[in-house]
């Protein structure tokens, strides 16, 4: 509500307050200063202090020596003319008339009246205004954008060409549709931008908005269903009805999966208030009253949840995906963040750009604001490599915790732990290359060895796949050669996690067993709703799910194998490699292949020396473990 409606309102609270102590006793507010007892006008004529009086039926009117007027009430008294004759007082005389009522008097008499007619007026154009909802609420939530300050162009979106292209032709479409309809072509009704978070998607909403020249109206999906029936569906109504008034517009709709969601997912019938809202929404874009020059773009990163009817052409013509972004593409994105810090003019935007793999373009954004912050923190003038590279560190692999107290007990298992992550990723052929190991706390890690891959990858081999298992169980291989069975933490708790995980998905999702065959058991891991997968069975024999889980545990323990007799061959870097991380707690992938095959020591080189009590504590205890990031 408005200030304009709280004003109203507030006016009409006081008058009503004021109208009832006026109407409660209307005549208690006559003044009664100048009216006198008979007895005492009597008394005033004898002492001669009467002037002057006017007689009109009963009431008296009159003027006292001093120029004071008053009044009084006269009984039926005969000799009262011939007393104030005698006394020398000007008496003039006036008759009974009926007065008419002012206009003053009229409007006080009906103004309770009119008050409550003008309410009622007031309630009713509110209820209709709303468009079936009383006091607007059925009124749709679009607001229309008008970005004159920070106002974004297809310019600042960088990283999703493709993308960019199918939407900057919406635009030109838009400003010159002749160009396109002179050879039958008609205006895309919908268009529907799918992709993970953080790619740019309502970016690319906004530049749209920027670029084009119509009106353009932004709503989010959750905005249509509240509280109230049929409040959605009248939301929706009316966004259109707006649209048709400013046609040819752009409607935006965010997070459409909040009202998109497919129907008849729910026990029990399912006419609820979301579904009322998404029928009324599809029979608007592609109805019987079609709505021309409205063309609705909508964003989601869950298309897989939305409603088949929505999707089919005639409603959403486009599906444009922006997916993350590749090595050319966060670079781009990186020189569109950079331009607003003050950076140094020998940061190479390719390299940090390599560096990144799989991240999106607000992690890039969160990358080169940190490294700012970072840069801030140290009173620095310019943002520098340094800070660059912290600020991966960073984002990549959590904030430090120096903080946290460990015992030298636990610092030597989680550098023979890391260290046994590293020695098998060395010698794996099909690993990525380290990028960094460290034996400091990060996140929720007590260590972790980081892998970058050196390229952009769409798929992995069978063989990636196994060196990464092997990889895996590498931390737990290492706590069992140095401590022995009975000195096994809870560490490797995340490392046996992922390699399952990546196990299962080979058996039964990817056919990469050869005792199964190329055959998809698993049912998909994306979000069902309630009421869909109920009824769901499973596709799959009981003798099928013992050899499932065998070909599960085959692989799991073939990584462990490979990890042992990795370990078990190269036990000395195993040792130098931990030593080394004790002594200089995080080294990068460089010095430790210098270390390991070069035995190059880092600059600053150190005895390293490891006392002889291989006493460890619980890792794990407070759940904490080291973890390979991939």
């Amino acid at each position: 509500m408005n200030f304009k409606n709280l004003a109203m309102w507030a006016i009409i609270v006081f008058l009503t307050i004021g109208l009832y102590n006026m109407f409660k006793n209307p005549q208690g507010n006559i003044s009664q200063k100048n009216n006198i007892i008979f007895s005492q006008f009597l008394s005033e004529v004898d002492n001669g202090r009467v002037v002057e009086v006017e007689i009109q039926g009963n009431n008296i009117k009159g003027i006292m020596s001093d120029g004071k007027i008053f009044t009084t009430y006269s009984p039926n008294d005969p000799n009262l003319i011939e007393k104030l004759s005698s006394k020398g007082v000007s008496i003039s005389a006036a008759p009974i008339e009926e007065k008419m009522p002012s206009l003053l008097g009229v409007l006080l008499s009906w103004f309770p009246m009119l008050l409550l007619i003008a309410v009622w007026i007031f309630f009713m154009r509110q209820m209709q205004g709303g468009k079936g909802g009383a006091m607007g609420f059925g009124r749709s939530k679009a607001k229309m954008m008008n970005e004159l300050k920070g106002k974004i162009t297809f310019n600042d979106v960088a990283g999703v060409e493709e993308a960019k292209e199918e939407v900057e032709e919406v635009v030109e479409f838009l400003k010159d549709p002749k160009k396109f309809s002179r050879l039958g072509g008609k205006i895309p009704r919908g268009c529907l931008l799918v992709g993970p978070p953080g790619t740019g998607k309502t970016l690319l909403a906004r530049a749209i908005a920027g670029e084009a020249d119509v009106p353009f109206f932004t709503i989010s999906g959750s905005d249509f269903v509240e509280m109230f029936v049929g409040v959605g569906a009248s939301r929706v109504r009316d966004m259109f009805e707006q649209g048709k008034k400013h046609s040819p517009c752009i409607i935006f709709i965010d997070e459409i999966d909040a009202v998109g969601r497919s129907r008849g997912a729910g026990l029990g019938g399912g006419n609820d208030e979301r579904e009322q809202t998404l029928n009324q929404l599809l029979v608007e874009m592609d109805g019987f009253d079609t709505n021309e020059g409205v063309i609705i773009i909508a964003a989601t990163n869950r298309p897989d949840v939305l409603d088949p009817a929505l999707l089919r052409p005639g409603r959403f013509d486009r599906q444009v995906v922006v997916s993350l972004p590749d090595i050319i593409g966060r670079e781009k994105i990186l020189k569109v963040h950079s331009k607003k810090i003050s950076m140094s003019p020998d940061i190479k935007l390719r390299t940090i750009a390599r560096g990144t793999p799989g991240f999106s373009g607000a992690d890039l954004a969160n990358l080169v604001n940190e490294s700012a912050l970072l840069a801030a923190r140290k009173n620095k003038r310019i943002v520098t490599n340094e800070e660059f590279e912290e600020a991966k560190d960073k984002v990549m692999m959590g904030a430090e915790r120096r903080s946290m107290i460990m015992t030298e007990d636990e610092k030597k298992l989680t550098a023979y732990h890391e260290a046994g992550h590293a020695i098998v990723t060395i010698n794996e052929k099909a690993a990525y290359p380290i990028h960094k190991a460290t034996i400091i706390p990060r996140g929720r890690a007590l260590g972790m060895v980081m892998q970058l891959p050196e390229k952009d990858e769409v798929s992995q081999t069978r063989e990636q796949l196994h060196a990464q298992m092997a990889i895996a169980m590498g931390g737990r291989v290492a706590e069992e050669l140095i401590f022995g069975d009975d000195k096994v933490t809870t560490g490797a708790t995340s490392d046996i996690e992922q390699a399952t995980k990546r196990a299962r998905a080979m058996v039964m999702r990817a056919g990469l067993s050869k005792e199964l065959g190329p055959v998809a058991y698993g049912e998909n891991e994306e979000e069902v709703f309630l009421g869909r997968s109920v009824a769901r069975t499973q596709n799959m024999s009981e003798e099928t799910a013992k050899k499932v889980d065998a070909e599960i545990r085959k692989f799991v323990e073939k990584g462990y194998e490979r990890a042992k007799k990795v370990l078990t061959e190269r036990m000395d870097d195993l040792h130098k490699l931990a030593k080394a991380l004790l002594t200089y707690e995080t080294l990068t992938g460089e010095e430790i292949e210098n270390l390991v095959n070069k035995n190059i020591y880092p600059e600053k080189k150190e005895e390293l020396e490891v006392k002889e009590d291989d006493q460890s504590s619980a890792l794990g205890s407070i759940g904490l473990k080291p973890k390979v990031v991939h």
